[in-house]
């Protein structure tokens, strides 16, 4: 069964999900992962991924987000920063967004500030070095 659209970039749709956070669990804290994620439960923390986010239908993340790439059909309260963010048509993001490429589905949604920069070596221009 697939859960991607025909649309969705084949580099994250085929990816393996190294890590999944299941519809119904609720993890409070911060949340790193390697590779590629998908969260499809609540994630009361900010999360560092470092390739790439899928963020389900019923997912919910109440914290900030940093990623290579980010697809959002679920609701984010937060910050997110990433070289892509897709917000899907039952996307919801209230927070500021800090990316080089945006792509939104008609009924997406986002409540926040835009900071469009192109990206160097992983990291939009004019980002802090850590």
């Amino acid at each position: 069964m697939a859960i991607f659209s025909k649309k969705e970039k084949v580099a994250l749709d085929l990816q393996a999900i190294s890590t999944l956070v299941s519809e119904g669990a609720v993890l409070d804290g911060n949340l790193k992962a390697p590779a590629f994620a998908r969260i499809d439960g609540t994630v009361n923390g900010n999360i560092t991924v470092d390739e790439g986010l899928i963020l389900g239908e019923k997912g919910v993340v109440k914290g900030n987000i940093v990623t290579k790439e980010i697809v959002v059909y679920g609701k984010v309260t937060g910050d997110i920063n990433a070289s892509s963010v897709e917000i899907r048509s039952t996307g919801n993001i209230a927070g500021d967004i800090k990316t080089a490429t945006l792509q939104v589905e008609v009924g997406g949604v986002h409540n926040g500030n835009l900071s469009m920069a192109p990206v160097v070596a992983g990291k939009t221009i004019g980002e802090k070095a850590a």
